[in-house]
């Protein structure tokens, strides 16, 4: 039996993603500011960053971008944000990364945060699997998809045609 990738979320699809979940966090943060965007090492900075512009496009809130960088091998070690704490201090954060598969790394990240007053933490994923291991959840997602243990998501967010695609 052939296993055929199949795509689903072509480039237009991911962008009205990226602009409606800006708007759900720009709804979400209407009285502040500025807003945290925290992404997460690789393909969630990448998505942070896109969010960053939409953000911009539709809203007077100034967003930051925040790189976090976790050892997705070993989430326990020490992680690593691109701005220090005092930068997000009682502030909105919104952590981010592209797929939400077992929640290991999300909640890792939230954890790293929850050791700072925020005035507001939200979670942002263009893709949740709903394979859950641990007892997060995405506040703003792209498209939930039920997949099986054996299946991958890979998102392609650079260059000139973003996908996501279950492999």
């Amino acid at each position: 039996m052939t296993v055929k990738n199949n795509v689903i979320l072509n480039h237009t699809e991911i962008n009205h993603k990226i602009r409606r979940i800006a708007f759900q966090i720009y709804e979400s943060n209407v009285n502040e500011e500025e807003v945290i965007l925290a992404g997460i090492d690789k393909n969630g900075y990448v998505f942070a960053k896109k969010l960053k512009t939409a953000l911009q496009k539709i809203s007077d809130i100034e967003p930051i971008l925040c790189k976090v960088s976790i050892d997705k091998k070993n989430p326990q070690s020490e992680i690593k944000t691109s701005i220090s704490e005092s930068e997000y201090k009682n502030k909105s954060l919104v952590l981010v990364d592209d797929v939400l598969n077992s929640g290991t790394t999300l909640i890792y990240g939230v954890k790293h945060f929850l050791n700072v007053p925020l005035k507001q933490f939200k979670t942002a994923v263009l893709v949740n699997r709903n394979h859950k291991k641990y007892p997060v959840k995405a506040d703003f997602k792209g498209i939930s998809l039920s997949t099986s243990l054996h299946e991958h998501v890979n998102v392609v967010l650079e260059g000139k045609v973003f996908e996501a695609v279950l492999e």
